[in-house]
């Protein structure tokens, strides 16, 4: 589904321009989501999936951006798909979006990380900047279709940000900055002279920006999670987002819920990919063993157990997960009413659900071999990506430290304590 032809299109850059001006918009609360169909949305994504899953196995297998399927994302209108109505997008609920990344994992874990973390980076102009900042941002993606690329690594201190002239200088090095290639707009962070935390959002192509091509990891093989290199990099002062800036308020520190949510929603999805995939190959290809008594391997009781196993670690998994988008639509609704017990709430859900899709997601991707036997290790079959993209994405930060928050609320009901990774 593509919104909009080129009148629309013109139409939108003009309000873009507009956008860019300070708004009397109130800052205070938020829209109620106003959910699309989700029949729109979700034909939108499986259509696009199916693309996807044509070159997957070989695409994962060479690495590199993927720079026609990136340009199908674009072209399928998704990229607005969490822009509110009124501001020219698709209106979706985040528990739509968050389903949205799942179905993608089923068929790429990379891209649907990729779609997903743009939806989180957008959503920080959102929840770091002022009016007149995300409604830019949102107004020149409706209208451009600007692919968002992550340049923000709290944990790498490396990038600085100082005082030069009337803006800012940004200089340093990035790691980890997933879709920053092939990207339209980066979100960055550096540290400034106090060592305090400084976010902006600025074009790709600035001068002194260097995206290197240096991801070579055995999974997530197409997320482009590479470095980036800033020499001398310019940022005028109306791009750094300080209104509330970084975890700048309970509101705004919902952002490390959503990137949270939206891993387990990868994890999730790659998971059902496998199990999808295993089943395929055991009606179609799979020979029952001379012993078993059965003629096929659907018949056979041990592989029929672990089937069962297997499904219903995802349909708990699955539960928590959904649960876990809802929680997240309740706290966005709630705007700056946003209690910190309510976002407590929230992020207890979805540190619950992470847990569950990352345990879910490594035993289906790695046993789906114990049901599907030799034949299934054939390299063109590539049934090996699922347990290399999720073993890979699900060590972005210890799940062990989500069991002690829950853990902490299940003895001592005492609440998370926002960061960047909670």
């Amino acid at each position: 589904m593509v919104r909009g032809g080129r009148g629309v299109h013109l139409a939108r850059g003009l309000l873009y321009r507009a956008a860019v001006m300070p708004s009397s918009v109130p800052k205070e609360g938020v829209s109620p989501t106003s959910d699309v169909d989700p029949a729109d949305v979700f034909g939108a994504v499986d259509a696009l999936a199916e693309k996807l899953a044509v070159t997957a196995v070989e695409r994962d297998r060479r690495g590199g951006t993927a720079k026609h399927e990136r340009d199908s994302i674009r072209e399928s209108g998704l990229l607005a798909l969490s822009i509110p109505a009124d501001e020219g997008g698709w209106g979706a609920s985040w528990a739509t979006m968050l389903q949205a990344v799942r179905r993608l994992a089923r068929v790429d874990g990379s891209l649907a990380h990729l779609f997903g973390f743009h939806h989180l980076l957008l959503a920080t102009t959102r929840l770091f900047g002022d009016t007149w900042q995300w409604r830019g941002a949102y107004a020149g993606t409706v209208a451009e279709r600007w692919f968002w690329g992550n340049a923000l690594n709290p944990l790498d201190t490396r990038t600085t940000i100082r005082p030069d002239g009337d803006g800012h200088v940004v200089d340093g090095e990035k790691s980890f900055c997933s879709g920053a290639r092939d990207s339209d707009r980066l979100i960055i962070s550096a540290l400034d002279s106090e060592r305090r935390l400084v976010v902006a959002a600025i074009p790709t192509t600035r001068d002194g920006i260097e995206i290197h091509d240096d991801w070579d990891n055995m999974g997530q093989r197409q997320t482009d999670s590479g470095s980036v290199s800033f020499r001398g990099v310019r940022v005028a002062d109306h791009e750094i987002l300080r209104t509330p800036g970084p975890l700048g308020s309970v509101w705004a520190s919902l952002r490390p819920c959503l990137a949270q949510a939206i891993l387990a929603n990868v994890f999730l999805g790659l998971g059902e990919g496998a199990l999808a995939q295993g089943r395929a190959f055991t009606r179609g290809s799979g020979r029952a063993w001379p012993t078993s008594g059965v003629a096929t391997p659907a018949e056979d009781p041990y592989v029929l157990h672990r089937y069962g196993e297997l499904w219903v670690g995802l349909e708990g998994a699955r539960a928590l997960a959904d649960e876990a988008g809802a929680a997240f639509d309740r706290a966005w609704e709630r705007g700056d009413r946003l209690t910190p017990q309510e976002r407590g709430a929230c992020a207890l859900a979805i540190a619950a659900a992470k847990v569950a899709t990352s345990r879910a997601g490594l035993d289906v991707a790695s046993r789906i071999f114990e049901v599907t036997g030799a034949r299934a290790t054939v390299a063109k079959n590539g049934l090996d990506r699922f347990w290399r993209n999720v073993r890979t994405h699900t060590l972005h930060d210890p799940v062990d430290y989500k069991l002690r928050e829950l853990g902490q609320w299940a003895l001592g009901e005492r609440l998370p304590t926002p960061s960047f990774y909670s």
